[in-house]
């Protein structure tokens, strides 16, 4: 049987948004009151066959198709608070990393002091959450003994436990799941989705935590040496709708999840913009969404940027779009340039919780 995908289009902000719900032209995204979309993409079809259709919500209200009304009301539905965090606005996630060798930072913040500065200056700069990986995943990377990455971790995580922002743990190992719980992790972010080792699934629900759910094709080391999709976007949102109904079937909680596509881990330059260019489709998984393209290979290339840290503007400049297409939480590297360029676009865009001054 063709699958059936909806991609939110049309997409209204602010003001605009708000009437057209009010007029019944339009549905809040994600249960949002600033931004409503009035017409879908109608995917149908198979991976590597799939046809598309724009059809407006009043056409759509019409279907007597029972995938396109659940689609309908995941599209709309309020997404459930992580680790306290409301989702009724876009939220940003600072990176720490506490490697020698990841791609853009590796040996920065290895030391712990280092590391809880940075969260700590993260936080100051509007972080409203802090993510902590002491392995990388980076292309060509190689798996961490588990004593050793949590030899990194857990300083860390012990030291931030009163930080004000809700810390996420970033590892695949579920005994440094449990640690990092014990030690004051409030997510869980698994670059895996929970398919690391037969336990993955268990330990999350057993541990009742947020959970990150990424899309990952194949392992770090060899990742990026030939990655092959039929559609890279339906490819990717078939793998998280299984990913999070085998969590729900494991015992965690749907609020608690969180689907993240997996930009750079597996995929082309071609395959991540056709990922980004739909990535409201992702929508439909009736999570929030997560999005980390920061200073990835494929805005490097675009950019032109000379090296990983030079491509600060060219990774805000994918947060945002993410944003406008409704994307909840970006992760990002630079939290005060991606702070500022939010701050302005709420302004302009008539967002939620924008402190206006006169001038």
């Amino acid at each position: 049987m063709p699958g059936i995908y909806l991609e939110p289009v049309g997409l209204l902000h602010g003001a605009v948004a708000q009437q057209a719900i009010e007029l019944g032209a339009a549905l809040p995204l994600a249960g949002s009151s600033f931004i409503a979309f009035g017409a879908v993409r109608l995917w149908e079809g198979e991976p590597g066959n799939v046809k598309h259709a724009i059809v407006r919500y009043s056409t759509l209200q019409a279907i007597d198709e029972p995938r396109v009304k659940e689609l309908l009301e995941k599209l709309a539905a309020p997404r459930a608070a992580i680790a306290g965090v409301s989702m009724d606005r876009p939220r940003i996630m600072g990176i720490v990393n506490v490697t020698p060798d990841s791609f853009s930072d590796g040996g920065d913040n290895l030391q712990p002091e280092a590391a809880i500065g940075h969260a700590r200056r993260l936080v100051a700069e509007g972080a409203d959450f802090i993510d902590v990986g002491a392995e990388s995943t980076r292309p060509g990377s190689s798996t961490v003994p588990q004593e050793e990455e949590l030899e990194r971790l857990l300083p860390v995580l012990k030291e931030l436990a009163g930080l004000t922002a809700p810390i996420s743990a970033d590892t695949r190992k579920p005994q440094v799941m449990r640690e990092a719980a014990a030690a004051g992790a409030a997510i869980l972010n698994d670059v895996t989705a929970l398919s690391f080792t037969p336990e993955s699934l268990a330990t999350a629900a057993e541990l009742k935590l947020p959970v990150i759910l990424m899309h990952a094709q194949g392992n770090p080391d060899k990742m990026q040496d030939n990655p092959v999709y039929k559609d890279a976007v339906i490819d990717v949102y078939d793998y998280l709708e299984n990913r999070i109904a085998a969590a729900v079937a494991a015992g965690a909680p749907r609020e608690y999840i969180v689907a993240d596509p997996g930009i750079g881990f597996g995929k082309t330059v071609e395959h991540n913009l056709a990922i980004l260019q739909s990535v409201g489709i992702f929508h439909g998984l009736g999570v929030p969404l997560l999005i980390g393209a920061s200073r990835k290979s494929f805005v490097q290339k675009l950019s032109g940027a000379a090296e990983p840290k030079e491509s600060v503007n060219g990774s805000v400049a994918v947060a945002l779009d993410a944003i406008s297409h409704g994307v909840q939480i970006v992760r990002v590297h630079d939290v005060n340039d991606t702070r500022q360029a939010l701050t302005l676009w709420e302004a302009i865009r008539g967002g939620p919780n924008v402190a206006t001054q006169n001038s």
